[in-house]
């Protein structure tokens, strides 16, 4: 008998006459000379690049792909009798997967889609490598390398773009600034406005304030010189008087106009009765009280003393 020694991570595959017999894990096994043959079989997950190749988009542009395919084998009597080489079918899956992938998108959708590119084709690739004993753990595509004048076209739209972009950046700045320059200039309006309005309330109020002030002060000097003129008791005699004071002050008035009021009787009169008093009074100075005159209606001569 032979000893067959299994590494950690394989499975040994023990076949009888060519026909399988049984699996065994890593360690010493032994094994009939002749009859039986141990094939190891990777168990890990195995990553596969392949080579670069050239497919056709939707769009119908050549451009040169690169993926990596991650693989694990998690059957392996299915890796060993259900496919002649399961390396080399994983390899040639890949590439019809890889055509068919790029054959349904453009080239915009290639280059901004590859998450969904590799979603699609790892579960078009799980639909044939199950049967094998094989799981695609993902697929990664490397490089999507399109033609030198695809680029160049591809960098004038990129340029043209950002233009475009930088362009509209500019007027919605110069928008937003003049927004803000009428904003500003309405507020401002509006603040002067309410200056304005205070300021009148506030004038019109003081206006009113000082008229009802003056209003009062001459209320209160009216009646001031009301009750003194009440509580002295005047009699017709100190009236005129009085009127004769109010005519000299209106003669030596810097006025070139002469004003007389229209009762002009009753000065005359007031002027008759202030005579009548002084003609009463002794020409010694009589230290006595004079006779009150009797003073008639304005007008009138008085009477005579009886």
């Amino acid at each position: 008998m032979f000893v067959k020694l299994v590494q950690q991570g394989y499975t040994g595959v023990i076949k009888r006459f060519g026909r399988f017999h049984r699996e065994v894990g890593p360690g010493l096994h032994l094994i009939w000379p002749f009859f039986e043959r141990l094939v190891r079989v990777d168990m890990r997950e195995t990553p596969r690049t392949g080579d670069r190749q050239d497919v056709i988009t939707k769009d119908n542009v050549a451009v040169g792909v690169n993926a990596t395919i991650f693989s694990q084998v998690i059957d392996a009597k299915a890796a060993l009798f259900n496919v002649q080489n399961f390396t080399i079918a994983i390899d040639q899956q890949a590439r019809t997967t890889l055509r068919n992938a790029f054959g349904n998108v453009s080239l915009d959708e290639a280059l901004s889609s590859r998450e969904q590119l590799n979603a699609a084709m790892q579960e078009q690739m799980e639909q044939v490598t199950d049967k094998w004993g094989i799981r695609i753990k993902r697929i990664e595509i490397v490089d999507i390398s399109p033609p030198g004048q695809i680029l160049a076209a591809m960098a004038l739209q990129k340029q043209a773009d950002q233009e475009k972009r930088a362009r509209i950046l500019q007027s919605e700045g110069q928008q937003q600034q003049a927004i803000n320059i009428a904003e500003g200039n309405r507020q401002a309006a509006i603040k002067q406005a309410e200056g304005e309005r205070q300021a009148l309330v506030l004038r019109a109020e003081g206006s009113r304030q000082a008229a009802m002030l003056e209003a009062e002060g001459r209320a209160q000097a009216i009646r001031t010189v009301y009750e003194a003129i009440k509580s002295a008791a005047p009699d017709p005699t100190l009236v005129s008087i009085l009127q004769l004071d109010t005519l000299s002050k209106f003669a030596e008035s810097e006025n070139t106009t002469i004003v007389v009021p229209a009762e002009s009787a009753a000065l005359m009169g007031a002027a008759q009765a202030l005579r009548g008093v002084l003609a009463a009074v002794p020409p010694g100075g009589d230290q006595g009280q004079p006779p009150a005159p009797r003073v008639g209606a304005p007008g009138q001569p008085a009477p005579p003393a009886s």
